[in-house]
């Protein structure tokens, strides 16, 4: 019994090994610094990037824009001299934006669980980041990450997590959350995300239509 017990502590060893590696891993993100529970980090469901981060948007004007409905929801920023818009529609599929206003690197962020939206100043230390889709979630809210470092961040603090920026904070930009109506007639010279992403999504309709009300969650 002994001699058995002894010649299989390798492999148990190993397998010990290999599963604390797994538990400080999730979508190949090293979770040993995290800022948050990592057991508290889930698996959303796509993988990384599985939802595609919008890198290259382009924009239309209000008079095109005539796909939207008076009552849609937009994200909305003025920064620089610049407005535009981001219609929630779009935003519903792909999460993030990696954008640029007046010369300067902004992150449009949207976490379609919590129907929140935060746009981030996306320079830090000098350098502009550009984010993708985690795949993971903290609390129901999407886990971003930045290209570069590939750091975890939390999209409703626009602070890092994990990571080697974990513990630094993007500076928040204002943003309105408001009706296609409100903001076309605040700012009839608008910019406005087109639906030409290069992505084949219905953006007419909603893949999270009946989340809320999921008596399951």
């Amino acid at each position: 019994m002994m001699t058995t017990l002894c010649s299989k502590l390798p492999f148990l060893a190993a397998w010990l090994l290999a599963t604390a590696a797994n538990a400080l891993e999730l979508n190949g993100f090293d979770l040993t610094n995290a800022q948050i529970p990592a057991t508290a980090i889930e698996r959303g469901g796509p993988p990384r990037d599985g939802i595609p981060a919008l890198d290259a948007p382009r924009f239309g004007s209000v008079q095109q824009a005539r796909w939207l409905k008076p009552e849609d929801r937009v994200l909305g920023i003025q920064r620089n001299g610049v407005a535009r818009a981001y219609p929630v529609a779009i935003l519903n599929w792909h999460d993030i934006v990696n954008d640029v206003i007046g010369g300067e690197a902004v992150a449009i962020t949207y976490c379609p669980l919590w129907r929140t939206g935060v746009a981030l100043a996306a320079r830090l230390n000098a350098r502009d980041l550009h984010f993708g889709v985690s795949g993971l979630l903290y609390n129901s809210d999407v886990l971003l990450y930045d290209r570069e470092t590939e750091s975890l961040w939390s999209h409703i603090l626009g602070t890092a997590v994990s990571g080697t920026m974990a513990g630094h904070a993007l500076l928040r930009i204002s943003l309105m959350h408001t009706s296609w109506q409100d903001w076309r007639a605040r700012f009839a010279q608008s910019e406005v995300l087109s639906t030409r992403t290069g992505y084949n999504r219905d953006y007419t309709g909603n893949p999270y239509q009946g989340y809320a009300n999921s008596r399951s969650i």
